[in-house]
């Protein structure tokens, strides 16, 4: 299979491009710069869609994973806006540049996250919850809306729900190790928000199932079967890491001090009890389904 890859350099798009050229697909990457001397790859321009070489035919698949960090800055209106056009505005471009395609690519997995739902405080989500209210959750509607020119060129699409993704190479979890190796890790707010988690290894097979199952499509929650609240995830990582977590905590309003309000309500605060109903409907196996095995094979203990 040929797969072109937006995002490929991301800490997910590095580990997938590594993991299909394993399997022996030939990998794509879809870059934002002139490609490097002999580099195999085509340059996209997410203002306009532009993809160049020109060529009629793609590839095989497309998995778009481009987007600018939610976590890399205050939420101030500048970077707000950048936020929704890297993915919404250069979604459609994108979308739209594949529809002209001939022939098309047969499916396009296009990375989504599990803000759609917004803070849900103890409701169990699967794929037909509705929407919640709030930024995160208004770009990822938009988001998933913004395939609609590949949908309707029949190419099969799949909008993965993503959360958070365990990895000690990038995202979420590399930042919180330092502070919980030296024994400062805490629960965050009252701790009772549900933290809905994957491990990098079962995001790359979602992606690889996504890619290879027919009847799949439309949004699929690529989260592990066991979500935790953050107090259980801070005992389990504290635990796994050999370190004491019950001494510090951070309050509500110290993590909206540090934060923004809005930013914190929607990352650090939120409460999101998701379900891969769709995955595992679909057959999927996780490999990693508890969190305490998961830690311990993302972080080798």
């Amino acid at each position: 299979m040929i797969v072109a890859i937006t995002g490929s350099n991301g800490l997910v798009g590095s580990a997938l491009v590594s993991s299909l050229r394993a399997r022996g697909d030939r990998v794509i990457p879809i870059v934002r710069r002139a490609p490097l001397g002999t580099e195999n790859a085509l340059r996209w321009e997410p203002t306009t869609g532009a993809i160049t070489p020109t060529r009629s035919a793609i590839a095989d698949a497309v998995v778009h994973l481009a987007g600018e960090s939610v976590t890399a800055g205050r939420w101030t209106a500048a970077r707000k806006a950048r936020i929704r056009d890297s993915r919404v505005a250069a979604t459609a471009r994108l979308a739209h540049t594949l529809s002209r395609a001939t022939p098309p690519p047969r499916v396009l997995v296009c990375a989504s996250a599990i803000g759609y739902y917004a803070n849900r405080r103890d409701e169990v989500l699967i794929e037909n919850s509705p929407p919640g209210t709030g930024f995160l959750a208004q770009v990822c509607r938009e988001w998933e809306a913004a395939t609609a020119p590949a949908t309707a060129r029949g190419i099969r699409v799949v909008n993965l729900r993503i959360g958070l993704v365990l990895s000690p190479a990038g995202g979420a979890l590399a930042k919180m190790l330092t502070p919980f190796r030296l024994g400062l890790g805490g629960v965050i707010g009252d701790g009772a928000q549900w933290m809905s988690w994957i491990a990098l290894a079962d995001l790359i097979g979602a992606i690889h199932h996504a890619l290879a199952t027919e009847p799949l499509h439309g949004p699929v929650n690529a989260v592990a079967p066991t979500p935790v609240t953050n107090a259980e995830f801070t005992r389990t990582l504290g635990r796994v890491l050999g370190r004491p977590t019950t001494i510090l905590r951070v309050p509500a309003f110290a993590a909206r001090l540090a934060f923004g309000g809005e930013m914190a309500d929607e990352l650090l605060l939120t409460s999101q009890r998701v379900m891969p109903a769709r995955l595992q409907a679909s057959g999927f196996t996780f490999r990693h389904p508890t969190l305490e095995g998961a830690l311990r094979h993302e972080l080798g203990g």
